[in-house]
């Protein structure tokens, strides 16, 4: 957070906005000068000769004396790939004469590199699709080990299919033309209770109500309540 808040590499960064490069190049120098240890002044400057000056040399320099100073940052893998580009761009203006061991072997280590770079980004690709895959699975499995519990019926108020209420509610209402006594049961109610409440007999109400089924009661259902 220090770096950042240096004048000359804000400076830098202010020039980089408003694409002057070279004078972006002079202030992160000038960063470097107050603070040879700035990290991301190195950075900020290695960007600027890769891309605006095609200095891949100075470039190089740079990335390299960031991973020097922060070798465990999480741009790191970032650099490296910065520094393998510009070296394969410095291998282009190698002339096309006669090669020296040297050269050779450098050339066959960077080709390498490469490669391996190339196969570390594949790998990391595929880990990242197996992941994705696999953590819906994981929720899945949960699920089916642990269904959710089903509710509870209540005992006093079962449900019946509406033709059995319909055909229950003409009954009571024939039978209750004759007795002149109609009863609309209500939540919570039995025939026990119904037959308390009016002072009958709970078998003479059941016998009112030969289709009434006492365990399957309906709220709304109308039943015939025999005489006293």
């Amino acid at each position: 957070m220090d770096e950042e808040k240096e004048p000359h590499f804000l400076a830098g960064k202010s020039r980089v906005n408003t694409l002057d490069y070279q004078g972006a190049i002079e202030c992160f120098e000038k960063a470097l000068e107050a603070n040879p240890r700035s990290a991301l002044a190195h950075f900020e400057a290695g960007l600027q000769y890769e891309n605006h000056k095609q200095d891949h040399a100075a470039a190089i320099y740079h990335f390299e004396r960031f991973l020097e100073l922060r070798p465990g940052s999480g741009y790191a893998e970032v650099v490296r790939q910065h520094i393998l580009a510009c070296k394969q761009e410095l291998a282009k203006t190698v002339s096309l004469g006669p090669v020296t061991q040297s050269l050779q072997r450098e050339f066959e280590q960077l080709t390498q590199q490469n490669k391996v770079l190339q196969e570390e980004v594949a790998m990391w690709r595929a880990k990242a699709r197996t992941q994705r895959t696999a953590e819906p699975t994981r929720t899945d499995t949960a699920s089916t080990r642990n269904p959710p519990a089903s509710p509870a019926i209540a005992p006093t108020a079962a449900v019946s299919p509406a033709p059995s209420l319909s055909n229950s509610s003409n009954a009571a209402r024939r039978s209750g033309a004759a007795s002149g006594q109609i009863h609309v049961i209500k939540s919570g109610e039995t025939p026990t209770v119904i037959a308390r409440k009016y002072g009958v007999k709970p078998a003479a109400l059941m016998a009112a109500n030969p289709k009434m089924d006492a365990r399957r009661l309906q709220v709304g259902q109308t039943i015939n309540v025999p005489m006293q």
